[in-house]
């Protein structure tokens, strides 16, 4: 009898490559590599930087974009991974949350959803809870001093947690009106820490006169010390 053998294994393929993602008609036809003219605003009254300005060059798209931070193969959710940071009120669904140290405007807060969702896949009761959301915590932040508008703002390029920034534009100050407010608040001096924590408490207890619960704000980080002081 010949002697049964076992059958030779077919040797493994390798792994197809990605398709290539290529970039989409608008992108193709954007001047990649050229630097663009100074735009019209750079001279409006509200712009906040005046002189001689150069604007970048513009790079090559990045294709396929990286995973934000909390997107499936980006990094842990930073909010998830630490519920309680920063948090200053918290109901059921949603959580307000202060900036780390102290901000060049009053206060500034952001609205998060407790959940894990972005915009595009908020749930529909969230979804309708959304802009009452909204206009409670813009609400609670223009209840403080001298505060003329409230402007908010939703990015999220850097995390896949669905957030929206409020920020108030202090009454008088009519240079920051406008899409550069967040520019100044980056520009002004920090507010003092004292003045900024006890506006976070009253934006917290606002939020809470209507439900959830306020928590007491953060303490900034303790100064690093001047390297030129030694």
């Amino acid at each position: 009898m010949t002697p049964s053998t076992a059958p030779e294994s077919a040797p493994e393929s390798a792994p197809e490559p990605e398709p290539e993602v290529q970039p989409s008609p608008y992108v193709a036809r954007l001047p990649i590599g050229v630097r663009l003219p100074t735009p019209e605003m750079a001279y409006w009254e509200i712009f906040p930087i005046e002189g001689d300005l150069q604007v970048k060059l513009l790079e090559p798209p990045v294709l396929p974009e990286p995973a934000r931070n909390g997107d499936p193969g980006g990094d842990e959710c930073w909010t998830c991974g630490d519920p309680d940071k920063d948090v200053i009120w918290r109901d059921e669904h949603w959580q307000v949350r202060q900036y780390v140290k102290p901000t060049g405007l009053p206060a500034v807060v952001t609205l998060f959803p407790n959940a894990h969702h972005d915009l595009e896949d908020l749930p529909d009761d969230l979804a309708a809870e959304f802009g009452l959301m909204i206009r409670r915590v813009a609400r609670a932040v223009q209840s403080l001093d001298g505060i003329a508008r409230v402007h908010v703002n939703r990015w999220g390029d850097g995390s896949a947690h669905l957030h929206v920034w409020f920020l108030p534009r202090p009454l008088g100050m009519r240079q920051m009106r406008g899409a550069c407010l967040a520019i100044w608040d980056d520009l002004l001096p920090p507010m003092p820490a004292d003045e900024w924590l006890d506006n976070l408490r009253r934006i917290a207890t606002a939020l809470a006169a209507d439900g959830g619960t306020a928590f007491e704000p953060s303490a900034p980080p303790p100064a690093e010390p001047d390297a030129a002081s030694g």
